[in-house]
C-alpha cells in the first residue's frame, strides 16, 4: 500500500500536460509533490477493510475530509451529495483506490469480490469494474506468485487487455488518458518491464499520460512483487501524509504482513 502512495507522490507533479514527460530520467521527488485523491481514495479502502466498514461510508467519510485532494468533478458531486448513486464511470478512479483489496484477501475469488464492490459504488460501468478487478488481482498474484508471466497471461486472459505491448512501443503515442482501459493496461506493462521498485515507478511516469495514477497503480503492483518499497522513499511518504493518512496506512501494513522490505513499520 506505501507503493501505492509513493507513485501517487512521485507522479503527481508530471501530470499537467506542461510537465509530463517521456523519460526515465527525472528527480524521484520533487518540491512540489504532494499525495493526491489517489492516496485519500486508496487510504479510505483501506480503513474501510480494518473496520469491517462499508466501502462507500469510510470513501465519503475520509474524502470528505481532503475536499481540494483533485477529485473529478462527477466524484465530487457523488462525495457530498445526501444521497449518492454510482453513476456509470469507467474512468480510471476505480483502479487508483483497489489495491489493499489485493493485499488483503487470499483468493482469487474473494479478490475479485472485494474489487468490484469498491468500484460499484461509484464506477459501476462494466469497464470501470474490470479495472478495479484487474488491478486488485494483479496485486494479489504478484504478492502470492512472484511470476510475471503467470501475472500477464492471467490478466490477459480475464480481462483481454493486451499486455504483449512494450513500453517503447507505447510511449511515443501515448497521451493522457483518464479510462480504466487505457490506464490499466499500461500501468501493468510498466510493472511487468521493471527490475525494481523504483524503476516501476519511472516506468509508469514515462508514458507522458496521468501519471500519479499509472504510477500508483504500478507501485501497488510492484511493491507486493519486489517484497516492499525502499526505506528512504517510505521515510518521504510518512513524511508527506497527514497524521490521519499515515496511522492508517500503518495499521493496514502491520495488519497484513506487508512491512518486508524496510525497516520495522514502528520505527519509521
Amino acid at each position: 500500500m506505501i507503493g501505492v502512495i509513493a507513485g501517487d507522490i512521485v507522479g503527481s507533479v508530471y501530470e499537467r500536460r506542461r510537465n509530463r514527460i517521456k523519460t526515465k530520467d527525472f528527480p524521484l521527488f520533487s518540491p512540489n509533490c504532494t499525495f493526491t485523491d489517489d492516496t485519500v481514495l486508496t487510504v479510505a479502502v483501506a480503513a474501510a477493510i480494518l473496520r469491517g466498514q462499508d466501502y462507500e461510508k469510510a470513501v465519503r467519510e475520509i474524502g470528505q475530509k481532503y475536499p481540494n485532494a483533485g477529485y473529478g468533478i462527477s466524484f465530487i458531486d457523488w462525495l457530498f451529495s445526501k444521497n449518492p448513486q454510482p453513476y456509470n464511470s469507467w474512468v480510471n478512479g476505480s483502479a487508483m483506490r483497489v489495491s489493499p483489496v489485493g493485499f488483503a484477501f487470499d483468493t482469487e475469488e474473494k479478490v475479485l469480490t472485494e474489487a468490484k464492490k469498491t468500484a460499484e459504488i461509484t464506477h459501476n460501468h462494466p469497464e470501470g469494474i474490470k479495472g478495479a478487478q484487474a488491478t486488485a488481482l494483479a496485486v494479489f498474484l504478484a504478492r502470492t506468485t512472484k511470476d510475471k508471466n503467470f501475472i500477464k497471461n492471467t490478466i490477459e486472459d480475464k480481462f483481454n487487455y493486451n499486455l504483449s505491448r512494450t513500453l517503447d512501443q507505447i510511449r511515443p503515442s501515448y497521451r493522457f488518458n483518464v479510462s480504466c482501459q487505457g490506464t490499466v493496461p499500461e500501468a501493468i506493462i510498466a510493472f511487468l518491464e521493471s527490475t525494481s521498485f523504483e524503476d516501476a515507478i519511472r516506468n509508469a511516469i514515462s508514458l507522458g499520460g496521468d501519471s500519479d495514477t499509472l504510477a500508483c497503480i504500478t507501485g501497488g503492483i510492484a511493491q507486493a512483487y519486489y517484497g516492499g518499497v525502499p526505506d528512504h522513499i517510505t521515510k518521504k511518504v510518512k513524511e508527506m501524509l497527514t497524521d490521519e493518512l499515515w496511522q492508517v496506512t500503518k495499521q493496514f501494513c502491520r495488519e497484513f504482513g506487508i512491512e518486508t522490505g524496510f525497516e520495522a513499520i514502528d520505527k519509521i
